[in-house]
């Protein structure tokens, strides 16, 4: 961490936006050239997604999670404080997913599919990397009488106790969280503006939770919570910085390695600032691009018909022949004012 900087975390947050966003503008061109130059044909396309992604798409490279993640990480390392358990409990998932999703990219790329690490050992390792989180932050907060309390929001001081049954809770939402955002990299700049937008309204949160605020809002307060808001502050830049190479006509890909990241370090910042709930009204678009895709999956396989022309949802729309910008467009609205809704729960005093 700088010695000479103010201990103000808005102005830290701002000082790690920027650093992010200056390190992947500055970088971007030269990483997509050595990925162009060293994963040959690119990310293989999926024949049964759309077809028309087959011409579009083809030989772009993958793996641009990377850019947001050395971005995000470099910047988060000098502007946050490293004294800050929650700080670490985050960086370890958004580390450990990220390596998860760069082994699968790493296989696609190499062995030229679209389908390389079972889907049973992605559980179990996202699963056992989401317990050792959890536990660390359990941890943290012993001894508290809110310590396995789930908030309700929108509701005031109503809250459920769930005990021990809170670990393996906070632990699906974390998973859950990761591959929802995985599904919803599907077409260029939708899942990293989604993500620029959720971790927005978590910034915000999570600086209100931990700061002399919280009372205001009607929050439970979360011990050095508000550290958070910078790092997600230096996501936020990441994302800006990769969305600059990423928008329509992609130049490169986030991969497995940006989204299962991203999703697993959102659903871990959820848990540390105790608004797991809030977190499907705020990414209401990633439950619902999962959702879609479950439905799809499972009425199929009884009926042998579809839901959906084709599932994730956003290429149901494409298949209705919405341009690819327009929906990407019209899903950052929706995420949008998702994000204002969850936020409106801060200090709800109804009920």
């Amino acid at each position: 961490m700088l010695t000479f900087m103010t201990d103000l975390v808005p102005v830290r947050a701002l000082w790690a936006f920027f650093t992010a966003l200056i390190i992947a503008l500055a970088v971007g061109s030269r990483f997509i050239e050595f990925c162009r130059h060293h994963q040959g044909k690119g990310q293989p396309i999926r024949e049964s997604g759309p077809q028309s992604h087959l011409q579009t798409k083809k030989g772009t490279p993958t793996m641009g999670g990377l850019l947001i993640i050395g971005a995000s990480l470099t910047s988060a390392l000098l502007w946050c404080r490293l004294d800050n358990i929650h700080l670490w409990s985050c960086l370890f998932v958004y580390l450990a997913y990220a390596a998860i999703g760069f082994t699968d990219d790493y296989l696609k790329v190499t062995k030229n599919t679209s389908i390389t690490i079972s889907g049973k050992l992605r559980l179990i390792l996202e699963f056992t990397i989401s317990l050792a989180a959890v536990a660390a932050v359990s941890w943290l907060n012993r001894g508290q009488p809110d310590q396995f309390e789930l908030n309700i929001p929108y509701f005031t001081d109503l809250s459920l106790n769930l005990c021990w049954f809170y670990i393996p809770f906070a632990m699906f939402v974390i998973v859950g969280s990761a591959n929802s955002v995985n599904l919803s990299d599907g077409l260029d700049g939708l899942a990293g503006g989604l993500c620029i937008i959720a971790f927005a309204a978590f910034m915000i949160i999570a600086y209100l939770c931990g700061s002399d605020f919280y009372a205001y809002f009607n929050l439970s307060p979360v011990f050095q919570s508000s550290e958070l808001a910078v790092l997600c502050a230096a996501v936020i830049g990441g994302c800006a910085g990769f969305l600059w190479f990423n928008a329509p006509p992609a130049k490169i890909f986030m991969g497995d390695t940006g989204s299962l990241a991203l999703g697993g370090l959102l659903g871990m910042i959820a848990v540390c600032t105790r608004h797991e709930i809030i977190l499907a009204v705020i990414g209401g678009i990633f439950v619902i691009e999962a959702l879609s895709d479950i439905i799809q999956v499972f009425w199929y396989k009884r009926t042998k018909r579809r839901v959906f022309l084709m599932a994730p949802i956003h290429h149901h729309f494409e298949q209705l022949g919405w341009k690819e910008t327009t929906v990407v467009l019209r899903f950052w609205l929706v995420g949008l004012m998702l994000a204002l809704l969850g936020l409106a729960s801060l200090g709800w005093t109804g009920a």
